[in-house]
């Protein structure tokens, strides 16, 4: 499957868990899941690409894709300040750019 451009922008995506190992949580590092992205090969091409996540209050958290994460096309992405909360686990986030 070939995505275009115009198909990527606009692309809603869950985040489904933290970048973590055994001992430490790395809120800044979330790990998103694409519903229409399953290899890694595709992930790699949303490399680079911002991501917003909406919180209830209405700001917008933003976030780069950094990395795919695994074979299956799940991607990291990296969010500035202090993170995600952990309330946006599970919540949709969109591709913007």
């Amino acid at each position: 499957m070939s995505l275009s451009k115009l198909d990527i922008l606009g692309m809603e995506g869950v985040i489904s868990n933290y970048k973590r190992g055994r001992h430490t949580v790395h809120q800044k590092h979330c790990i998103l899941v694409f519903p229409n992205i399953r290899t890694r090969k595709e992930a790699n091409r949303l490399i680079g690409r911002t991501v917003v996540w909406d919180t209830p209050s209405g700001k917008e958290l933003k976030g780069v894709i950094t990395r795919a994460h695994g074979n299956n096309g799940a991607v990291r992405a990296h969010f500035k300040k202090a993170g995600v909360p952990g309330q946006a686990l599970g919540k949709k986030v969109k591709i913007i750019k």
